[in-house]
């Protein structure tokens, strides 16, 4: 069920739940909005912690009525139970430590299960190929068909915050290596 990596240990995916501190971590890199906006040039609309539907599927609008905090942690509680279920069936038995599992989980719900369903890093895992599949991250680095690792890219309405977040990825993932 369990095998030890230096300190920590991986798990059968399919006994982990996402952690608070990754709940947590998600609520601070998104920020709350309560207006519908877009977050960057060529994204879509956006509401509360980062949000781009509803819990019955339906697409923000900027045309949305604002939201308070507790129904934008609703949206987000729901959306991460539904990708939850469907990453744990993506990894059949594969284990990770804890702070993989959250990471790899909040990937998907920047970049959408169908994304991490054809990623290389899901493919990297099932071969428990750990490293490998942590140095993937940093090639979702693309936002609207601009490189978000680009300076150019960077401006006001850019796409840095991509890019710095798969790094952030990275080294946490790098880091449950050891």
């Amino acid at each position: 069920m369990s095998e030890s990596q230096g300190n920590k240990t991986r798990v059968a995916v399919a006994a982990l739940s996402v952690s608070a501190a990754a709940i947590f971590g998600l609520l601070g890199h998104e920020g709350f909005r309560a207006k519908p906006y877009i977050p960057t040039q060529g994204d879509v609309p956006t509401i509360g912690y980062g949000s781009t539907v509803y819990e019955d599927g339906s697409r923000v609008t900027l045309a949305d009525p604002p939201i308070d905090e507790k129904r934008a942690l609703q949206i987000v509680r729901n959306h991460q139970n539904k990708d939850e279920a469907a990453f744990r069936a993506s990894l059949p038995d594969v284990k990770l430590t804890q702070g993989e599992y959250d990471l790899y989980l909040d990937f998907t719900y920047q970049f959408g299960i169908g994304n991490w369903r054809s990623s290389s890093m899901r493919r990297y895992l099932m071969r428990e190929e750990y490293v490998r599949a942590c140095n993937a991250l940093p090639a979702w680095r693309r936002q609207d068909g601009r490189d978000c690792s680009l300076p150019r890219n960077w401006g006001p309405k850019g796409c840095k915050g991509v890019w710095t977040r798969q790094l952030e990825r990275q080294a946490k993932c790098l880091g449950e290596q050891q």
